[in-house]
């Protein structure tokens, strides 16, 4: 799989705090993802892999097909947005990975997903 193709991933996450129960080791998260597609030619999303990891040490693997029940088609200069979720038993935990992608010639590549932290507020300095 090659990766000349130019489809950054950014990151903003959030703590919600309403879902969460410090007392029972449950911290929620979420997070909004945005692929751009600065390639000249249209690309899609064809599978998942994260790597999450809480401040035990504990990682957890996830991959399967699109995102939020997507595959969704990037054209050239577009971007797809969207949000999900993770659930940790520490209050600050790292998640990384990458994303499966086709261009509309079937040539597969990956674009790598930033390893961005997620973090209850206050909590780092």
């Amino acid at each position: 799989m090659t990766s000349h193709f130019n489809v950054p991933v950014e990151v903003e996450t959030f703590y919600i705090a309403a879902q969460s129960d410090p007392s029972s080791d449950r911290y929620v998260f979420a997070y909004t993802i945005t692929i751009r597609n600065l390639s000249e030619e249209s690309v899609q999303l064809l599978r998942r892999y994260w790597l999450i990891s809480d401040a035990n040490g504990k990682q957890t693997e996830v991959e399967g097909d699109g995102v939020v029940g997507e595959q969704p088609n990037l054209a050239p200069g577009s971007s797809y947005r969207y949000t999900s979720g993770a659930v940790l038993e520490t209050p600050v935990g790292t998640m990384q990975g990458h994303y499966e992608m086709a261009t509309s010639q079937h040539e597969r590549f990956k674009t790598d997903i930033p390893l961005f932290r997620l973090a209850m507020p206050n909590i780092l300095n």
